[in-house]
């Protein structure tokens, strides 16, 4: 699809109660293109005021839609699932547009999004609760699950759609309302989710989108209404602890999908050629900007020349260029900030002795772009082993024994997701239990899956997204004491 024809389709105006409607103070907000700088769209950013009034939309649709039969809140996801199938290469346009992803980490995350609301579609059906007798006798114990209610989804820039419908999903199969706070680099894809869903039959107020660039007083103003019970954030762990701070004035439940740090180990029995395929997905999907992203690479030292020597030259292979160019393999990263944040990890690498296998620099050319890269025999203190990266740059670092891998790997603040290749089946189990991540890939580059219960431990988040565990989130549990 072509971009004006996909623009011409997008709205650019606020969701709030059904209704698409300018900002309240007319302030807009500027999309640009990463891979030319040019300006494609603008869109209306809310302020306190449209949050307070998207809230109270949410609030009023809240007990009609929390009523509805499960197995019409299903019909309205699968009705979203198929529309957004249908729908594929308009997202997707939208999407490389926006973020500047290329088009085949687009598309496939177009599948990834729709999959959300299939999956949840089907978990509408199937929230039951339990009855038992009481241990002592004398009477029952009935447990039930109930919407939480209005529920706040805050999503970053890096995956538009899916961040949107991972979230919206369990929501509305859960029976809550929601209010929509996208990135202000990546606007478009969420409001034309929110037009999906209004398609789909979501009743007025359901769902609401509210773009806004004055993000910390927007959020703040929906976390401040009485009839706000939930909030689910993705994005920097720095900005989940704020919101933690505020969310607990109001004891409101949350939900933090944070930062990660993820090692990628190589076992010296590992099948080089599996695991160079595996490094390839676990580093450059969505072109490295991705909390699941691999950030550290620790190798064992009897393979670590021969690793490094056949990753670099795939990563030599891939083709950059802009998203909507076909045969793009790496778009460019989605602002200057995050371009110049993954040059300056790279040069304090480098200063500190790191072998540039591949790659190394930003090219000369209009856009945000990076090349990819593979940073041999990086020395311990390099600030990229401790920050997310969040770009096309994968560092190695050599190991002797499991034991010091292991250390290494959990030598971090972060837990999200870790990574390990080995022939073993028994010994990659025993380290994968050894690993403190909420997520682990064994012999697998790519764990995300809709039916499985995404999230980490310790400084990457709170509770879970994805499988049955992520309609749970959006339910209290109500004990009921009876007998019959």
């Amino acid at each position: 699809m072509k971009l004006a024809e996909a623009l011409d389709l997008c709205p650019t105006e606020l969701l709030v109660d059904g209704v698409w409607r300018p900002a309240s103070d007319g302030r807009r907000i500027d999309v640009h293109d990463p891979a030319t700088t040019e300006r494609i769209a603008s869109v209306a950013s809310g302020d306190e005021s449209d949050a307070r009034a998207a809230a109270d939309a949410a609030a009023r649709a809240l007990p009609g839609w929390a009523a509805t039969p499960a197995r019409q809140r299903s019909a309205v996801l699968r009705r979203a699932f198929e529309l957004m199938t249908e729908r594929a290469e308009y997202f997707a346009t939208l999407i490389s547009a926006e973020n500047g992803k290329a088009l085949p980490d687009a598309r496939a995350e177009v599948a990834y999004a729709a999959e959300f609301f299939r999956w949840y579609a089907e978990e509408a059906v199937r929230l039951a609760g339990t009855v038992q007798h009481a241990p002592a006798g004398g009477y029952r114990i009935v447990v039930d699950r109930a919407p939480i209610g209005v529920a706040v989804l805050v999503t970053p820039w890096n995956y538009p759609a899916a961040m949107a419908t991972r979230k919206i999903g369990p929501a509305l199969a859960a029976g809550c309302s929601v209010v929509l706070k996208p990135a202000s680099d990546t606007p478009l894809t969420a409001l034309a989710v929110g037009a999906l869903l209004a398609e789909a039959g979501a009743p007025a107020g359901v769902v609401n989108v509210v773009p806004a660039d004055r993000s910390g007083r927007v959020v703040g103003a929906m976390l401040d209404h009485p009839a706000v019970r939930k909030l689910s954030f993705t994005g920097s762990t720095e900005v989940g602890r704020r919101l933690l701070h505020s969310a607990a004035d109001r004891v409101l439940s949350t939900s933090m999908e944070l930062g990660g740090n993820a090692p990628f180990l190589v076992l010296a029995d590992a099948d080089l050629d599996a695991a160079v395929r595996g490094a390839m997905l676990a580093k450059m999907r969505n072109g490295g900007e991705a909390c699941t992203a691999a950030n550290r690479f620790y190798v064992h030292e009897s393979v670590a020349e021969e690793f490094a020597s056949r990753f670099a030259a795939a990563m030599a292979s891939l083709r950059v260029g802009p998203g909507l160019e076909e045969d793009t393999e790496v778009g460019p990263l989605v602002n200057a900030a995050t371009r110049d944040k993954v040059a300056e990890l790279v040069a304090d690498a480098v200063t500190r002795g790191a072998r540039v296998r591949t790659g190394g620099r930003a090219p000369d050319r209009t856009g945000y772009y990076y090349e990819p890269t593979v940073l041999d025999e990086v020395a311990p203190g390099s600030a990229l082993l401790t920050e997310e990266i969040f770009g096309p740059v994968a560092p190695i670092v050599r190991f002797r024994d499991e034991a010091e891998a292991i250390r290494l790997a959990n030598d971090t603040e972060y837990g999200l997701v870790s990574y390990v290749y080995t022939r073993d089946l028994r010994r990659g189990l025993a380290v994968c239990g050894a690993l403190e991540s909420g997520m682990v890939g064994l012999n697998r580059g790519i764990v995300s899956d809709p039916a499985a219960p995404f999230g980490g431990v310790k400084q990457s988040g709170l509770g879970r997204e994805g499988g049955h565990e992520g309609i749970l989130e959006y339910t209290e549990t109500k004990y009921i004491a009876t007998d019959w």
